[in-house]
C-alpha cells in the first residue's frame, strides 16, 4: 500500500478524531489541523506550512454551533482558504464530509453546509464529497443543548450513523480512484431511527426525562419530517444501531 500524506482540518473535532486515528492505523501520514495544533482555517495562521508536502485534504472542520448565519460564514471562508493554500501546495484534491440532504435544505445550519458544498466544489483543487447521516454522537449534543431535568427533542427520522464508520467511508473515498458521473456517495446506519427515541435511551443513563416534539420550530421541520434528510437508496449502510454503539461506551 502506497503511503499518502493527509492533512486533516478539524482534526480535534468530533469526527476528526476518528479520521486521524483510522488514516494513522492504516499506515499513512497525518498532519492534523486545528486552533490545537497552530493551525487556524479562518484566518490562514499556519495553514501554508502545515500543508508543505500533503497530498489531501480531508476537511471536517465545522462550526460549533446551529445558527445559520455564522456557519454560514465559518464554512464560506475556511472553504476558500483550503481551496487557495491547497492550490498553492500542489494538493491533488479535498475531501470533506457533508450531511445528507442538504441539496433540499432551505435554513439553519444544513443550508449552511450546502453553502460550504458550493464554495469547495468552485475552487481549482478537485473535491470529493462523502454525505453522512447525524452522527450517533449529535443524541447527546442535543440533551446537552438543554438544561434540567427535561429534555424536549424533536420526534423527527435520522438514519444515526457512528463517527467511526463516517470517518473509516472518509478514508476509503479519500483513496479510491476517481469514478465520474457517479451520485455523491452517503453514509448512514444500518435503520431508521427517531431522534427522540434514541435521545430517551441516552437520557435514561443521565437521568434525564426526554419528551418527543413535533420539531415544527426547527428549520426545515417538514422537509425532515417527510423523509427528505434520510438517506438515497445508493447509501451505503453500516452498523452499529443507536442502542448498539450506546451499549459500546464507557
Amino acid at each position: 500500500m502506497s503511503v499518502t500524506t493527509f492533512a486533516v482540518a478539524g482534526a480535534t473535532g468530533r469526527l476528526g478524531r476518528h479520521v486521524v486515528e483510522v488514516l494513522t492505523e492504516r499506515g499513512h501520514r497525518v498532519v492534523p489541523m486545528s486552533r490545537a495544533t497552530g493551525v487556524d482555517v479562518i484566518t490562514g495562521q499556519g495553514l501554508a506550512e502545515a500543508l508543505t508536502g500533503a497530498e489531501v485534504i480531508v476537511d471536517v472542520a465545522s462550526w460549533h454551533a446551529s445558527d445559520q448565519d455564522a456557519a454560514t460564514e465559518f464554512f464560506r471562508t475556511s472553504a476558500g482558504n483550503l481551496q487557495e493554500a491547497g492550490r498553492e501546495a500542489g494538493v491533488a484534491r479535498i475531501v470533506m464530509a457533508s450531511i445528507i440532504g442538504v441539496d433540499k435544505a432551505t435554513a439553519g445550519f444544513l443550508a449552511a453546509k450546502k453553502v460550504h458544498e458550493e464554495r469547495l466544489l468552485s475552487g481549482p483543487v478537485p473535491v470529493r464529497i462523502l454525505r453522512a447521516a447525524q452522527f450517533h454522537e449529535f443524541v447527546g449534543q442535543l440533551l446537552d443543548w438543554q438544561q434540567g431535568d427535561v429534555a424536549y427533542i424533536p420526534a423527527l427520522p435520522s438514519q444515526l450513523v457512528a463517527c467511526r464508520t463516517v470517518a473509516e467511508e472518509l478514508a476509503d473515498l479519500a483513496t479510491a480512484p476517481a469514478v465520474p458521473g457517479t451520485p455523491i456517495p452517503e453514509i448512514a446506519g444500518p435503520r431508521r431511527e427517531i431522534l427522540a427515541e434514541a435521545a430517551q435511551l441516552l437520557g435514561a443513563r443521565r437521568g434525564v426525562k426526554v419528551v418527543g416534539v413535533d420539531g415544527a420550530a426547527m428549520p426545515d421541520a417538514e422537509l425532515a419530517a417527510d423523509g427528505a434528510f434520510l438517506p438515497s437508496p445508493h447509501a451505503k449502510l453500516a452498523g452499529p444501531t443507536f442502542r448498539e454503539w450506546l451499549d459500546a461506551q464507557p
